[in-house]
């Protein structure tokens, strides 16, 4: 919340710094809302102003460095949470939102916040370094089942969400089998490792016995539960300890150091043990490959890269990035009859009373313009203007190229 004391004129307000930093922007121009002594429930974005020149700077990146990624999860398994800190760490958000405080980018619906639940899928753009991330956070729920299976069939990549204490869960074997009904690579990340009752050994056999599926054993946790305090890389044997400065670990503060023999016989040999089992299941060539450049297959092999929790400021999303596809790494079928036309999905459908329909698609073959016709399988259409989604806001584009995803206006059907 942002207090604004006294009135402003319109043309001071947009000269001062306080715009620079707090400005609403719809289409990325300066748009001053109703500014009064009221409290403004404005949400604190870093994104206004200069900080959204990474997203003009590049409108449509190289299709290699798209990465169009999905959270998955049992309900309360912390996927909105996970979502928030790749937010924060990559800029696009000043704060922390939190779940039960129902300030979160993407629960921006007033039913979600109050239930402290996702009901609908929500998409978010953001920039991670040299990477693209269109990311989709679904619901947990099963009585939503439905929005993810919209969801998955658009997606290149997905994190599959595990509570430490819980293991996989019933919703967790249902988005699963979703997406290996579709074939998405995925990544493994385990959750609340400092929460009661958490363990790793547990939440590990439940994934390999109730999904049948072989995770790859990437970080390995130093405690667990209460005396949860770190991980270790299993590749390079680094050690990453946290040192919370205070009672809100933001994941800032963490030490980095290589794990000896003799800090501790029993971790060392289990990270040993972790190591001989990683390069016993993965083929010679893919592993030294991994090793070199910190890369994983990205195909279909059966092996999905695990990783614990929570998430570090330096890291990020770094093993999204590297660990899952780029659209182009992706084959198709269908494609081989569009070859260079437009060849797009519409996924999913929002209502905007101001607006209309606004129509979330993602573009395989082929470019798409503002104004430009489109064929909606038996009749001809036009979409007035494109606009790329961050949550419940919107930023209009020029164009939109393959492996994108973004919204479009005046779709009626």
């Amino acid at each position: 919340m942002l207090r604004i004391m006294g009135k402003f004129s319109v043309n001071a307000l947009k000269s001062s710094s306080l715009c620079n930093k707090y400005m609403y922007f719809r289409n990325t121009k300066i748009r001053v809302v109703g500014v009064t002594q009221q409290d403004c429930s404005l949400r604190n974005y870093s994104s206004p102003a200069g900080d959204v020149k990474s997203l003009h700077s590049v409108i449509n990146p190289h299709i290699s460095r798209i990465r169009n990624i999905g959270i998955m999860a049992h309900i309360d398994a912390g996927k909105t949470t996970t979502t928030e800190r790749m937010l924060y760490y990559s800029g696009y958000i000043r704060t922390l939102g939190d779940v039960d405080d129902g300030d979160t980018v993407t629960d921006f619906m007033a039913q979600e916040r109050e239930r402290g639940i996702t009901i609908q899928s929500a998409a978010v753009t953001f920039d991670w370094k040299d990477y693209r991330i269109n990311l989709i956070d679904t619901p947990g729920h099963v009585d939503f089942t439905v929005e993810v299976e919209r969801c998955l069939r658009v997606l290149d990549g997905a994190v599959a969400v595990f509570d430490a204490s819980a293991g996989v869960e019933a919703q967790t074997l249902t988005v699963w089998r979703q997406a290996d009904k579709h074939q998405i690579p995925r990544i493994c990340f385990l959750n609340k490792m400092d929460k009661n009752r958490a363990s790793f050994t547990y939440a590990v056999e439940s994934i390999k016995q109730k999904l049948k599926t072989k995770p790859l054993l990437l970080q390995l946790p130093i405690g667990e539960a209460k005396t949860f305090r770190g991980l270790v890389d299993v590749v390079t044997k680094e050690q990453i300890i946290w040192k919370p400065a205070s009672d809100v670990d933001d994941g800032k503060n963490f030490e980095r150091k290589l794990l000896l023999e003799t800090d501790d016989p029993n971790l060392f040999q289990e990270v040993q043990d972790a190591r001989n089992t990683l390069i016993e299941q993965y083929p010679a060539f893919y592993l030294k490959k991994y090793v070199s450049d910190r890369k994983v297959c990205k195909k279909s092999v059966g092996f999905f890269p695990l990783f614990s929790g929570p998430f570090l400021k330096e890291e990020g999303v770094d093993q999204y990035t590297l660990y899952l596809p780029a659209p182009n790494e992706r084959s198709y079928e269908f494609l081989q009859w569009y070859k260079d036309d437009l060849c797009a999905l519409a996924f999913k459908v929002l209502h905007d009373k101001c607006r209309g329909p606004l129509v979330f698609v993602r573009v395989y073959s082929g470019s798409l313009k503002p104004q430009s016709a489109v064929y909606n399988i038996n009749k001809s259409c036009t979409m007035i203007r494109l606009l790329l989604p961050f949550a419940d806001q919107q930023i209009e584009i020029p164009s939109l190229m393959p492996g994108n995803i973004a919204l479009t206006v005046w779709l009626k059907q």
